[in-house]
């Protein structure tokens, strides 16, 4: 199959940059038309990556937030405006994905993500991209991903610092996201962006930096871009600013991939 009967006029000219990258081309640009990723969570970092992983041609979208749009998510959740206030985040973010690209197809949940309903809503992607605000939610997601075999973007940010990391649980040689934080953390004991602050454009690069890789670990195998990265933790320092990373070790231990949930 040849990319021009792959894909339409009109999307080989909405996707023309991607396509002439060597490390993308016809057949990346394909297999992004092809992938189905869930999103957790649609705010500081769900908000931009939805918007660059749609812009990249991504076909389908899982849309998984219980919020609704605050006045004070504004200031970084960018796919929201004055009018969405009050409304649900999963109705006005697939709003937004109708009004800018309408072959897209997006299905959304407006129930809370936890461990009873958390294999059912991922099961199906081919990638979740995980930014929610609580180790609770983290967890139960990144267990859900190992027991149904998808790999795991997690990122999160606060103030002026984010991180973004790539996990594959669910492979024997892979580190889960459980096995970056441990079992310390299954309360909701994470700091708020509201007790906090957050830089706007801080949200903006870690999201952005989320789509990126999700994009990586989609092409995996397919062109040169695919670099999945696993178990690799990538921090981003606005105030620097910078980035380092950091290599997570599989725990032999851990009650979420090691061998003893298998």
């Amino acid at each position: 199959m040849t990319v021009s009967s792959a894909l339409s006029p009109a999307r080989l000219d909405r996707f023309a940059r991607h396509i002439v990258l060597p490390e993308i081309g016809g057949a990346g640009q394909v297999a992004l038309a092809g992938k189905h990723i869930a999103m957790i969570g649609l705010g500081g970092i769900g908000s931009p990556a939805l918007q660059y992983l749609a812009a990249s041609g991504i076909g389908r979208f899982s849309l998984v937030d219980d919020d609704v749009v605050d006045a004070s998510n504004l200031q970084r959740q960018t796919i929201f405006s004055s009018r969405d206030v009050g409304h649900g985040k999963a109705v006005s973010a697939r709003r937004w994905l109708a009004n800018f690209d309408d072959e897209i197809d997006a299905e959304i949940s407006d129930k809370r993500i936890d461990p009873r309903n958390a294999h059912g809503l991922i099961a199906s992607a081919d990638l979740v991209l995980d930014g929610t605000d609580n180790f609770a939610t983290r967890l139960a997601v990144s267990d859900a991903c190992v027991t149904a075999g998808v790999p795991l973007l997690s990122a999160a940010v606060g103030r002026f610092q984010g991180q973004v990391g790539a996990f594959a649980g669910h492979n024997p040689d892979h580190a889960c996201y459980r096995c970056f934080v441990g079992d310390a953390f299954d309360a909701e004991d994470c700091d708020t962006c509201a007790e906090d602050g957050m830089l706007g454009a801080m949200a903006g690069w870690a999201g952005s930096f989320a789509a990126m890789q999700a994009v990586r670990v989609l092409l995996s195998g397919v062109s040169a871009f695919g670099d999945p990265q696993w178990g690799k933790i990538h921090i981003l320092d606005g105030m620097k600013p910078g980035m380092r990373t950091l290599s997570i070790a599989k725990d032999p231990a851990c009650k979420g991939c090691g061998p003893s949930t298998a």
